[in-house]
């Protein structure tokens, strides 16, 4: 609970008082307003609106909610405005620097979605009527479809079924009745088409490094045979900002025959997003340094990788990835 020393020196302007106030939530409300948004500097940009916003109007917090309560509640109708805004990012221009990808399996149409930096998340405890974890609500595909749905379903679902805010509490949140809510969520849960979730590693396994480090050694070495063999039957591939998709093992398949062929080498530099695997790639250059081309995430499931999306170069920063890595910096890493 927050004291009312602290609350009282906020309103009076003290901007420590506030962030000692706010800062206990504010990652939790920046992967809030991600899987709303699906991109990480969206997400950001929204929080910063949030927490001005609520700072400019703490003179009106009545203290009937809770400040977390509160606090999502802008948070939540900020990022309803940028949902409703007509001009989300357009697709890239399909610039990979002289290689030619083939055919995709179709084009996908969430090309603003952007991965999460593990070491950003916060862990959040969800109310008792939540019916998702934090593994599966921060998937890459659970955030992409969310992006799918009109905005005041993706509100609701977040913060009933992802959160676990009882319906009342939401209706107050938004606006609405209570059936508007509980209608908003049967719609929305009809038109999410959850599937099960994946037979995954659990993260940290001896699995899921056996099985990385074979993605990673293959890749490197250029060995389509063996990343083939790490595919599962209906893998899939993206690639946002630039909207190619490829669907099942032999769309793939075409997909990394055609990059190896290109004469190119890799060095894959691990991190984690989305609570996956992750790497920087780094294509190796006549001096021996890498050059970023962007960072892959790989899914995982029993049998395999289920999936594999590519972020371009604009993503790095927030994973503390640089652009150019030098020589003898991956001779040290070799």
């Amino acid at each position: 609970m927050l004291t009312n020393d602290l609350l009282v020196r906020a309103r009076g302007g003290d901007g420590d008082a506030f962030r000692e106030l706010t800062d206990p939530y504010r990652r939790e409300i920046q992967v809030h307003c991600y899987r709303m948004l699906g991109s990480f500097q969206d997400a950001e940009d929204a929080v910063q609106e949030t927490l001005l916003s609520a700072w400019q109007g703490l003179s009106g917090y009545e203290e009937r909610a809770s400040l977390r309560t509160w606090l999502y509640r802008i948070a939540t109708n900020r990022c309803l405005n940028a949902r409703r805004a007509a001009d989300r990012r357009p697709a890239a221009p399909w610039d990979f620097g002289g290689y030619q990808p083939p055919e995709p399996t179709r084009l996908g149409e969430v090309v603003w979605l952007e991965p999460y930096p593990d070491a950003y998340l916060a862990a959040v405890v969800p109310g008792p009527d939540a019916r998702y974890d934090q593994n599966e609500s921060m998937s890459l595909a659970f955030i992409t479809a969310l992006q799918t749905l009109p905005p005041r379903q993706v509100a609701v679902l977040i913060l009933r079924d992802v959160l676990g805010f009882p319906a009342a509490q939401v209706a107050e949140m938004l606006e609405v009745s209570v059936e508007s809510v509980n209608s908003a969520l049967k719609r929305a849960r009809s038109g999410l088409a959850r599937r099960d979730p994946a037979d995954e590693p659990a993260p940290g396994s001896a699995e899921e490094t056996a099985l990385v480090a074979r993605f990673v050694a293959a890749y490197e070495a250029s060995d389509l045979d063996t990343v083939i063999a790490l595919l599962t039957d209906d893998v899939f591939m993206s690639m946002p900002p630039i909207p190619l998709e490829y669907e099942g093992r032999a769309a793939v398949a075409r997909f990394c025959a055609s990059l190896f062929s290109s004469g190119r080498r890799f060095r894959l530099i691990p991190t984690r997003a989305n609570l996956r695997p992750a790497f920087g790639a780094y294509a190796i250059g006549p001096n021996g340094e890498g050059h970023a081309t962007g960072l892959i995430t790989v899914t995982l499931a029993a049998d395999g990788i289920c999936a594999l999306t590519r972020f371009d170069n604009d993503v790095l920063e927030s994973f503390g990835l640089p652009r150019t890595i030098k020589a003898e910096q991956l001779r040290v890493r070799a």
